[in-house]
């Protein structure tokens, strides 16, 4: 008896539909009934022979002892993960007889089971909900954990199960003309609007009026910012407040991003969707594949959980060198591309760098209070740890003193993240409607990849955007030779520039934008001279 059902594999961020076909044959003696999974299953979708055995008898079915062959389909991708539990025991329950509905090719089934029958969640559930949509599936079951982040996917009927008794229930409704379930509904505009809350706010900063100013700036402009300054400068409670000013996740940026953290499995079930940009800080002990993505299948990293957010690297001269230098790719291009023997695959890392360091060892070069301890070739060290190309990858470097005392306690508050924020949107929504025309002005040589922000600006949309007066030409000019800064540091100035004129309201770069811009550059390593 043949009986097949459907169920799905990621890969990358995308997902695959796999067939799955159960056959039997013949009623065997008991010590001689085989279990056998075909199709490239790796250890934990072989071992579900046993947790599928245990679930089918514990929920009230009998399994008489016989030959079963699982094929998962097509058979020269490697399958892997636990959510083809589902799929095997209902293909297996619909080969023996307990299924009036025999045909689910209008059904996706994903699930672990547990022994006792009950479903468990599984990770990418998202990506597997967008390729039913994409196949013409409509009705998509998987675990209630799974549920409410799979329903923000129109175009599909998603339905939250808890036991494989409730499956099998569910899928003989449709058999008859009788009401079944009703499916999961979600508004993903609503849960956009609901989860936008910031736990951190600018008005508790005291001071650091500078460092301020040139978060606005980044945030305007999807600019990437490196911090230097003494221990307890509020470098790291700057950092934390830099996406309470950050423009909003529109709906399929939200939908890009809650995929990415879906097959990485560290989606809150409870929200089912990335509501807000991300934020991810990783210790400097991080390795390059955990930074990058790795593994057998590649799965993605910090840099992809990252994607359309922000990733704080604190205290950046302690991380490798080896895994600071693999971020070379992904901030110039905004992906990252893994290879294996077996496949070779791309994650989406369009994302804000965010960096904060020492001066020195001890902390306290250039502080005015306190005497710093390290020798020059000490600090050389710890300085080169940090190569220039990477630097020149990083648009803003500001120097972020220690607080004085008189600012600490001063009574008022700063100002708010809400207030930085329309100054940060009313920038955002002037670069949109300037690339809304790149079209027309300077086409993108950029594949699948639109114009947002100006950081994002390529050469040809530099020249036609950043056009300088002949002082404002001069002035550039005599940084770039003075400061000895590269063709990238050039290109990086103006773009800030840019978008300072933008937090302004003016159409083009003046003089005192440049100055500004070029002042965010001397922290390159004359700093330390």
């Amino acid at each position: 008896m043949l009986f097949k059902a459907r169920s799905a594999a990621v890969y990358g961020i995308d997902a695959h539909m796999i067939d799955v076909e159960v056959d039997f044959a013949g009623v065997l003696e008991a010590d001689k009934a085989t279990f056998s999974t075909v199709g490239l299953p790796d250890a934990a979708v072989r071992e579900s022979r046993d947790r599928v055995r245990a679930a089918i008898k514990n929920s009230g079915f009998d399994m008489p002892p016989t030959r079963i062959t699982i094929n998962l389909a097509p058979a020269d991708l490697k399958k892997e993960g636990s959510g083809f539990d589902l799929p095997i025991a209902v293909g297996i329950l619909g080969a023996y007889g307990a299924l009036h509905n025999k045909d689910l090719t209008n059904f996706l089934l994903v699930g672990e089971l547990g022994l006792d029958g009950s479903l468990r969640s599984v990770p990418g559930v998202l990506p597997m909900a967008v390729m039913a949509r994409e196949k013409g599936i409509r009705n998509v079951v998987l675990p209630a954990q799974n549920a409410r982040e799979a329903a923000v996917v129109d175009g599909v009927d998603v339905y939250p199960v808890r036991t494989l008794r409730e499956v099998l229930d569910l899928v003989n409704a449709f058999a008859f003309d009788g009401s079944h379930a009703q499916p999961l509904r979600v508004k993903a505009e609503e849960v956009l609007n609901e989860l936008q809350h910031f736990p951190f706010d600018f008005k508790d900063v005291r001071g650091q009026h500078t460092a301020k100013r040139a978060m606005e700036v980044a945030a305007a402009g999807g600019h990437n910012l490196l911090m230097i300054g003494p221990p307890g400068s509020g470098k790291t409670m700057l950092a934390k407040r830099l996406p309470s000013i950050l423009s909003p996740l529109q709906f399929q940026e939200a939908l890009e991003t809650t995929k990415i953290h879906s097959v990485a499995g560290v989606l809150d079930p409870s929200e089912g969707l990335v509501a807000h940009r991300p934020f991810r800080a990783p210790h400097h002990t991080i390795s390059d594949a955990g930074l990058i993505g790795g593994g057998m299948v590649p799965r993605p990293g910090e840099v992809s959980l990252a994607h359309n957010g922000l990733l704080f690297l604190d205290e950046l001269p302690e991380f490798p060198r080896n895994v600071l230098e693999v971020l070379r790719q992904p901030l110039e291009d905004g992906t990252v591309t893994i290879s294996r023997a077996a496949m070779s695959l791309s994650f989406p890392a369009q994302f804000m760098l965010l960096a904060a360091m020492n001066p020195c060892p001890c902390g306290y070069f250039n502080d005015k209070s306190r005497d710093c301890m390290c020798t020059p070739p000490m600090i050389q060290r710890y300085v080169s740890k940090v190569s220039g190309p990477l630097l020149d990858r990083i648009d803003i470097h500001i120097e972020v003193p220690a607080v004085q005392y008189k600012e600490l306690r001063q009574g008022a508050e700063g100002e708010s993240s809400a207030r930085i924020r329309e100054r940060v949107l009313a920038a955002r929504e002037r670069q949109a409607n300037r690339f809304a025309r790149v079209g027309e002005a300077a086409p993108t040589t950029r594949k699948h990849r639109p114009v947002f922000a100006n950081a994002q600006m390529t050469t040809q949309q530099i020249r036609v955007f950043c056009e300088l007066s002949s002082d404002a030409e001069r002035l550039l000019e005599r940084a770039m030779q003075q400061q000895g800064l590269s063709a990238r540091a050039h290109d990086r100035i103006l773009k800030v520039s840019r978008t300072i004129a933008d937090l302004e309201g003016a159409q083009d770069i003046a003089v005192k934008h440049i100055a500004e811009a070029i002042q965010y550059r001397t922290l390159d390593r004359s700093y330390w001279a």
